[in-house]
């Protein structure tokens, strides 16, 4: 099998766990993955109910269609999926979704800090929100890279939350478990006031993920 069908049916399998997970939901959210001076991404507008791997767009570094098998057109926010591949040799795949508690915090304008341990699968001692700016522009995914420098997540102010990892199943991963620490920090300040870690101890955990393992099997 071709390597673009093999990226297409990841997309489309994880944008179906994604929707079962209920991070995403009707044609909301959108994944990519990085190919040769390209990138495939899911289409726009398209009800994950109705979404196939024929569906994906492969689209260049300038942001013209490559390849379109049904002419659809390419998420309308394929531009900060550009720019985080341009800034990060490190990064092959981008997971965007509108999940509830991710949203529910970037409507407030706020970052997660360190509550948490597993803060550090973002990797770093927190994950920013970055600043608003209307879907699909250049201000927005300017405001994006600032948010993930150095970061596996951000979340997006009054929007939803971005993923990005190695591969797909990382990014995948990491979108799954930076909902979870969402929804347990959202629920924790409703109880009071949650206790942070402080750098020493974050420094610690940071140092021990490099070696933590395959945790994205869990």
């Amino acid at each position: 099998m071709k390597k673009d069908m093999v990226q297409e049916e990841g997309l489309l399998q994880s944008s179906l766990i994604l929707n079962r997970k209920g991070l995403n939901h009707g044609a909301t959210g959108n994944l990519s993955c990085r190919g040769n001076d390209a990138f495939i991404i899911t289409p726009s507008g398209i009800n994950l109910e109705n979404l196939d791997a024929d569906a994906m767009v492969e689209v260049g570094i300038n942001g013209d269609i490559i390849k379109s098998k049904n002419n659809h057109k390419p998420s309308s926010e394929w531009l900060f999926h550009r720019d985080i591949y341009a800034s990060r040799d490190d990064i092959n795949a981008i997971v965007h979704t509108h999940s509830v508690f991710s949203s529910t915090l970037s409507v407030l304008g706020e970052s997660i800090p360190p509550f948490h341990y597993m803060i550090a699968v973002a990797g770093g001692d927190s994950i920013r929100c970055s600043e608003y700016a209307l879907f699909g522009t250049q201000e927005l995914s300017n405001n994006i890279i600032v948010a993930i420098k150095q970061r596996k997540a951000c979340l997006i102010s009054n929007h939803g939350m971005i993923a990005i990892g190695k591969d797909l199943n990382e990014a995948t991963n990491i979108a799954i478990e930076v909902e979870h620490l969402a929804q347990v920090y959202v629920q924790a300040k409703m109880i009071g006031t949650p206790k942070l870690l402080n750098d020493r101890q974050m420094c610690e955990v940071i140092d021990k993920f490099k070696n933590y393992g395959e945790w994205r099997k869990d």
